[in-house]
């Protein structure tokens, strides 16, 4: 399984839906499972799970930071 694949993808549609978003935040392992459509045993979920918070706390400190300096949000 392509562990960084899977989690663009979840990164992807979580950015794109809000609701999806609210989701992820209040059960991340529920969101991921359905978002993939699979069962994922607990070590591979959680991995996905850092790597989405991870990419999706460094895409909104990015974009604050090209704002601050001129660039596109």
């Amino acid at each position: 399984m392509d562990i960084k694949a899977k989690i663009d993808e979840v990164v992807s549609k979580v950015q794109s839906d809000p609701s999806l978003m609210e989701k992820f935040q209040s059960n991340p392992v529920q969101a991921v499972e359905g978002i993939l459509g699979i069962d994922l045993p607990d070590d591979i979920i959680n991995n996905i799970i850092d790597g989405v918070k991870a990419k999706i706390s460094f895409d909104g400190i990015a974009g604050a930071l090209g704002g601050l300096f001129g660039g596109k949000k």
